[in-house]
């Protein structure tokens, strides 16, 4: 017993030595990383550069200055105070922060809460300033002015697929919008992840690696995530060396402007995902070719990527030269770098000791470039691989690196929190992040009483190592409410009444209280953005995830249901989506919400379009609205024609599938009067990036593919990487656009249905294989095309809304 409890003191002491240890060693990283930053100089001026573009009426209206953190008791803080005398053209209100992120993010404080703005993505309805006083009748703020500290010290932004989901096409025009928006919501810690082809192209021509090889390894432009990541290589490609040059060119203006405005960069590090030519330069070296990646016959053209062990000594060796090439193309403009080599990968033993060494090893290769290197690592595979990571092998790798060297995003924590379930990442710091979008999805989804409350909750946690808040979505530009919320988490020290919250959110979004408006969001808080189902993916719309399936086959019993649904569950254990089991045979949509309410709030929404008439903000929520409504009938029209089908009711049949195609008709109609849901802008940015016909044609053909399905296919065997997958959700983005809704998927819907009523007419069975046929040739055909879309919006989007209500709910 004594022995006992003298062991039972050693691990409690050295749980407290830990726990000590580890606050310094984040003030540590902090107050290097603060010697980093561009001179105050340099910051204020990129802080009047973004209220230039932002509100260029009242460029003297503000004064910016750059303050010690000392000033607020050592946080990061902005501080917001009126000048004494002022005039129409001089300063009226002082802005203060301890760099030009809270500069700015204190200036949309202000001119959200004194002023009514409001700012979001331009594709999202924009900003709306119209209820911005003339320069000189500025509100003034309290007396003793307004101080605002960070309630942890990061608030970090994007996803290791958000670069293809919604980037890929950038130029600096538009990368100069989204880090305006980042330094306006808070964004200090952005992932920087362009050009690293660019980069890893130097590295692995260095070790004798051709250019044949490596347009064999890159993946297209639309696929660079993927391909990073190790689940295909060359699909899409190859990449020219006018992509290299581009995309380099465009990340150093992207990093020079987030070292402007007091940002830290995370910068991508080596993973082990390498070209197959390197088993030939280094035979012995311990590669390992991955498995199948969801291609329809594993072509090796693109299926079955290498990855090199970390425990290999040239895993460290080019792990170093990665960083050290970055560090001469950049300068030294970080610590922080991300690696998720276990993502989706485990590794090939559960042995806490060799995984201590593997976390050990791809720290080292960071470590050997960039000595102050921190390791910033996704935490999805503690949720989406949870059978493997166990405590044991949790702790072997959290702890495989020095305290406070590594961080760790708590990347579904707005769902699935695993700090709650790890003891705070067993004491390793972490980000408490929202994910909320899978695949760059078009869908209004959100859980706003877990935003206002768990990052709290989790900060004020006993024993809490929590050290900031992230935006984690796979695609951006929807649902602005959900992001303008969570960005606030950041600089709130309480929790937030939701309630309160969104009335005020809906007066700033539409530039004046409209009665019937904020019921309508009252409606939408407890309907839509209360989604607490646990299940992950959310557009699950039969207009955009067509079951492919044959409606004859039925009574599965539940055994063989059980049977099914388990081979689905093993093989997309590793997916980031979740498989819902259902009590029927029919393809489930996803709904979490009664439809009547959300009908209602529509016609609320309508009831005020007078008033609203003109705003940009106003139009793109009900057209997002009206599409979402739309959408939900049109998955139970879907279903009245499978019941018809099922009993030989060919006059219902026909009435039930004209009406869901009608309704794809109706709803692309609707989404082409507004300019932020066309297809046409997708493509158009992207074939604008060429520099030769040849590039247009690939980035056009890649932005298509992206969108629609992946990979080659046979006759009758199409991509498993598409938006129809039965009783599955699988890897690949569903997007509500006007033409996309016209030309792909309603022609789709068509084929199906007419090959459905020829078996009724003909009373023969469905030929399931017959109609893929005929679609795959119409999508092999509609990915090759030329044809343009519009680039602007055509109709009264109001008008149209309004006709569609009482056409399908009056």
């Amino acid at each position: 017993m004594p022995c006992f409890r003298f062991l039972l003191l050693i691990l409690i002491l050295m749980l407290a030595l830990a726990s000590a240890e580890q606050p310094e060693a984040i003030e540590a990283l902090l107050r290097r990383l603060d010697t980093q930053r561009s001179p105050p100089s340099v910051q204020e001026s990129a802080a009047k550069a973004v209220l230039q573009r932002l509100l260029p009426t009242h460029s003297h209206s503000f004064e910016f200055k750059i303050i010690s953190k000392d000033v607020c008791g050592g946080h990061s803080c902005f501080c917001i105070n009126n000048f004494k005398d002022s005039s129409r053209n001089s300063a009226e209100i002082k802005i203060r922060g301890t760099t030009a992120v809270e500069i700015v993010s204190g200036l949309h404080w202000y001119l959200k809460y004194w002023c009514g703005a409001h700012v979001s993505w331009d594709k999202t309805g924009g900003v709306q300033i119209g209820s911005i006083p003339k320069p000189g009748s500025l509100p003034h703020v309290r007396k003793e002015g307004l101080v605002i500290k960070r309630a942890v010290p990061w608030n970090y932004y994007q996803n290791v697929v958000t670069s293809s989901y919604s980037y890929v096409w950038w130029d600096w025009e538009r990368w100069e919008k989204e880090i305006d928006w980042m330094a306006l919501q808070g964004v200090n810690l952005p992932l920087a992840f362009t050009a690293q082809e660019a980069i890893w192209q130097k590295v692995f021509m260095d070790l004798n690696i051709s250019m044949d090889d490596l347009h064999g390894f890159f993946g297209g432009p639309a696929f660079l995530a993927w391909a990073r990541m190790g689940n295909l290589h060359g699909w899409g490609g190859p990449l020219s060396q006018n992509w290299f040059d581009q995309q380099l060119s465009l990340q150093k203006q992207i990093l020079s402007r987030m070292l402007d405005l007091g940002m830290t960069p995370v910068l991508p590090s080596f993973s082990g995902n390498v070209p197959s030519a390197l088993t030939k330069i280094f035979p012995s070296a311990n590669i390992t070719r991955l498995g199948d990646w969801n291609t329809v016959d594993g072509d090796p053209r693109w299926c079955c990527t290498f990855l090199l062990d970390p425990s290999d000594p040239l895993f460290i060796e080019i792990g170093e030269a990665f960083i050290k090439r970055q560090l001469r193309e950049y300068g030294d403009v970080t610590d922080i770098y991300n690696c998720d080599t276990f993502n989706e990968n485990s590794p090939p033993t559960n042995d806490p000791t060799y995984i201590s060494n593997l976390g050990a090893a791809v720290y080292k290769a960071m470590a050997r470039g960039d000595k102050d290197a921190i390791w910033l690592m996704q935490g999805w595979l503690f949720y989406s691989d949870s059978g493997f990571w166990r405590p044991p092998q949790m702790q072997a790798l959290l702890h495989s690196v020095p305290f406070g060297k590594m961080i760790v995003l708590d990347l579904f924590a707005d769902v699935k929190p695993i700090w709650k379930t790890s003891s705070q990442f067993y004491g390793t710091p972490y980000i408490w992040c929202m994910l909320h979008n899978f695949g760059g999805n078009i869908e209004m989804y959100g859980i706003l009483d877990a935003i206002s409350s768990g990052p709290v909750d989790a900060r004020i946690s006993e024993n809490s190592t929590m050290v900031g808040v992230g935006m984690c979505m796979e695609g951006i530009e929807q649902n602005p409410v959900v992001y303008e919320l969570m960005s606030e988490m950041a600089f709130r020290s309480e929790k937030v009444e939701p309630v309160d919250w969104l009335k005020s959110y809906s007066r700033r979004r539409y530039g004046k209280a409209v009665q019937q408006v904020e019921e309508a969001w009252e409606i939408l808080h407890h309907t839509i953005y209360n989604c607490t189902d646990g299940v992950a993916d959310h557009n699950i719309d039969f207009i955009v995830k067509f079951p492919d399936w044959d409606p004859s086959i039925i009574n599965m019993s539940i055994l063989a249901k059980q049977e099914h649904m388990q081979k689905l569950l093993t093989l997309h254990k590793k997916r980031r989506f979740l498989v819902e089991e259902t009590n029927t045979d029919l393809p489930q949509s996803h709904l979490w919400y009664p439809t009547w309410p959300v009908v209602n709030a529509l016609r609320l929404f309508l009831v005020a379009r007078n008033n609203l008439s003109k705003s940009l903000t106003y139009r793109y929520d009900l057209v997002d609205l009206t599409r979402q409504v739309l959408s939900k009938l049109a998955n139970q029209v879907y279903l009245d024609a499978m019941t018809a089908f099922r009993q030989n009711d060919a006059k219902a049949f026909s009435l039930h599938s004209q009406k869901f195609v009608q309704l794809i008709s109706d709803i692309d109609e609707l989404l082409a009067a507004d300019d932020n849901f066309l297809l046409g802008t997708w493509l158009d940015s992207a074939k604008k990036l060429a520099a030769n016909p040849g590039e247009m044609r690939q980035y056009e053909w890649n932005a298509r593919t992206q969108v629609t399905m992946w990979f080659d296919n046979t006759k009758t065997n199409q991509s498993k990487l598409h938006d129809y997958v039965y009783l599955s959700c699988m890897w690949s983005a569903n997007k509500f656009w006007s033409g996309l809704l016209k030309d792909y998927y309603l022609p789709r819907a068509s084929t199906y249905f007419a090959h459905l009523l020829k078996s009724l007419e003909h009373k023969v069975n469905f030929m399931l294989e017959e109609w893929r046929r005929e679609w795959i040739q119409l999508s092999n055909k509609w990915q090759a095309g030329t044809e343009s879309y519009s680039i602007e919006a055509v109709g009264d989007a109001s008008a149209i809304s309004h006709t569609l209500y009482d056409k399908y709910f009056n």
